[in-house]
């Protein structure tokens, strides 16, 4: 198993030397893209810095793909190039046989991007963007007010006057009930709702209770048979729309529960739901994809690689957006949005694959 150290040897300085310098090169596009803006607000050097900091997780996220193509079709076009590979066929070993450690470590480098992104790109690209929001005076109110949300498929509706987020309050709300048919069950008014983490439920504040009486209603005590349904989460009352890619997996999977129960439109959402899952799978399709297009040819090894891992990730991304947009407009399903760039991307992988020289 010596040549499993030494294909690793090869490879691993060369993948961590162009990831740093491709989510280096983000963060500096980052930053001259704001600099001017900075320079107007008189926003400190440390809080600058501390943007760029924050931003490290999501640009290694962003230059994983590319930096792990490259480095394959690099290293393995440079052993063509040297003949290595001619002497390694000679010996017996087959191609697959040689790339095998390539293939585990990249399907091992896409569940840890999954984890990445929902662990800590998410959080720290929040901070990022609160922080960037501050020095540039651009901070938004997620207060709202005169706010309706549907729920439970149009069986429960909060109508609130204002929201507060800062408390996770809602201020002079009513709840409305309503049995299958859609027919008025029962109104709960409350001068204020607080939203408990703990129980995932809103606890209400100088709560009345009317339930239907023929044609009337009448006063009734607070009735868990209401309360206990009152569950949409604190973030659909925000001011802000939710970003899907801006959140955890388990935050988007809420919103987009929410979308559903209420009758709104969720296929984009969706889409970008499973893109979550689908997306870190790129880095195990770098690498077949780097073994097919390597040992075409023996002259300017690292120009080639460069250039065919960009055109390779550049023509994955363009046939990721198509496919999202299919799915945002529900011509095709969400999940297929998602799935599709990667399933076709491995077919054509496998199919370079079945013609490279071994």
């Amino acid at each position: 198993m010596k040549f499993v150290e030494y294909i690793m040897k090869k490879i691993l300085p060369v993948f961590f030397g162009a990831l740093f310098f491709i989510a280096l090169i983000l963060n500096l596009v980052d930053l001259f893209m704001n600099i001017s803006k900075y320079l107007e607000q008189n926003a400190a050097a440390r809080d600058v810095l501390r943007v760029m900091e924050l931003y490290i997780p999501k640009t290694i996220w962003y230059a994983a793909p590319i930096a792990f193509l490259f480095s394959v079709t690099y290293v393995l076009s440079d052993l063509y190039a040297k003949n290595e590979m001619v002497a390694l066929f000679a010996s017996g070993t087959s191609l697959f046989k040689f790339i095998i450690p390539i293939l585990i470590f990249s399907a091992l480098c896409s569940v840890g991007m999954f984890f990445l992104e929902d662990k800590l790109v998410v959080s720290t690209l929040e901070k990022k963007e609160m922080l960037q929001k501050q020095l540039l005076a651009e901070e938004e109110n997620a207060n709202n007010d005169n706010i309706v949300v549907i729920s439970d498929n149009s069986k429960v509706i909060y109508k609130a006057k204002k929201y507060r987020d800062s408390s996770q309050r809602l201020e002079n709300v009513y709840f409305l009930f309503r049995d299958d048919e859609k027919k008025l069950d029962a109104i709960i008014f409350s001068t204020a709702a607080l939203w408990s983490s703990e129980e995932g439920v809103w606890k209400l504040q100088n709560a009345a209770q009317y339930e239907v009486d023929g044609d009337s209603l009448k006063s009734t005590p607070l009735s868990n048979k209401y309360t206990d349904r009152l569950t949409e989460s604190y973030e659909i009352f925000r001011k802000k729309t939710v970003n899907v890619e801006s959140v955890t997996a388990a935050e988007a999977k809420i919103y987009i529960d929410h979308l559903v129960k209420a009758g709104l439109p969720f296929y984009e959402q969706l889409s970008v739901y499973y893109k979550k899952f689908s997306f870190p799978f790129i880095l195990f399709i770098a690498a077949f994809l780097a073994v097919g297009v390597t040992g075409k040819t023996r002259k300017n090894v690292l120009l080639i690689s460069l250039s065919l891992s960009i055109v390779a990730v550049v023509l994955f991304y363009v046939f990721q957006m198509v496919t999202m947009v299919l799915a945002k407009t529900n011509v095709m399903t969400p999940f297929m949005g998602a799935w599709l760039p990667d399933i076709v991307f491995t077919i054509i992988a496998g199919f370079l694959l079945k013609f490279s020289r071994t």
